[in-house]
């Protein structure tokens, strides 16, 4: 068994890979104790090899599994997890909690994926991540999970100037103290995200299709939003994986499974196990 352990700014993703297939995908919040959280979602698992990629990947030194450790760039685990589902994709996009990345890729060839040629990463700041809209859904006082739907009901929404969390709260509670309808400045906030979000696949020359990864792809506005922008089909030209916040560890684990064995596994669009939170 070959498993991949994306350690999150705001969550936890284990994908588990054995004779060919995947047996096991479990996500759990990040808290302070993200240590404690992996050996819980390792509980009955006895790896080959484990690979850890994400901000805390050198956490896994401390696990005490006794099985080769290893770990990947979050560019290559993304890369190599969204291309396996894909074949055909050109591009990558990972809006995560934390950051977003956005990743061109070579033309693939005789079914083979594409190699990354470029990548930009906004790691600096919570600007345009699911941070940003998890802060921001807290100003309508409505979960994140619904404020995507919430910001489809919107129309003729306000330009918002600034993409620091902080400054994007004052603005949106001047426009609600100005009249303006929350929707519509929900819908605003969106439109923000994308566009900062083109503009960084632009800087990397990405080509369709583009693969959406991350929480942040579970958005229904920011989805519509970017296949606007991109003048783009859902479904053809962006393509979203079953479960789009697991493909950093699927690709943790691909890259344990070539390292250890030297063969990938059999090429399919789902993540087969339902994911426990």
């Amino acid at each position: 068994m070959i498993v991949g352990l994306d350690i999150g700014s705001r969550s936890i993703e284990l994908v588990a890979v054995q004779n060919g297939e995947v047996v096991r995908a479990l996500r759990a919040p990040t808290t302070f104790d993200p240590v404690s959280q992996c050996a819980g979602l390792l509980e009955g698992l006895r790896p080959a090899s484990l690979v850890g990629t994400g901000y805390g990947r050198n956490l896994i030194q401390c696990l005490g599994l006794g099985c080769p450790l290893s770990s990947i760039t979050e560019i290559k685990a993304h890369a190599m997890g969204a291309t396996h589902l894909f074949a055909q994709a050109r591009s990558v996009l990972d809006i995560g909690g934390q950051d977003t990345k956005a990743i061109a890729l070579a033309p693939g060839h005789e079914g083979q994926p594409g190699r990354v040629v470029k990548f930009e990463m906004n790691d600096r700041c919570a600007a345009g991540t699911g941070k940003f809209l998890e802060y921001t859904a807290g100003v309508f006082q409505i979960p994140v999970e619904m404020f995507g739907a919430y910001a489809l009901k919107g129309s003729d929404p306000p330009e918002i100037s600034s993409m620091c969390t902080v400054f994007a709260e004052t603005e949106a509670t001047s426009l609600m103290a100005r009249g303006t309808p929350p929707e519509s400045i929900a819908l605003g906030l969106h439109k923000a995200i994308v566009k900062r979000t083109v503009n960084m696949l632009g800087r990397v020359g990405f080509a369709l299709p583009l693969v959406f990864t991350g929480g942040v792809a579970n958005n229904p506005c920011v989805l519509t939003l970017l296949a606007r922008e991109l003048k783009a089909e859902i479904g053809t030209d962006i393509l979203i994986p079953d479960q789009p916040d697991m493909a950093g560890a699927l690709g943790a684990a691909l890259a344990g499974l070539v390292g250890l064995t030297g063969t990938d596994l059999p090429r399919h669009s789902s993540l087969a196990p339902r994911v426990n939170s």
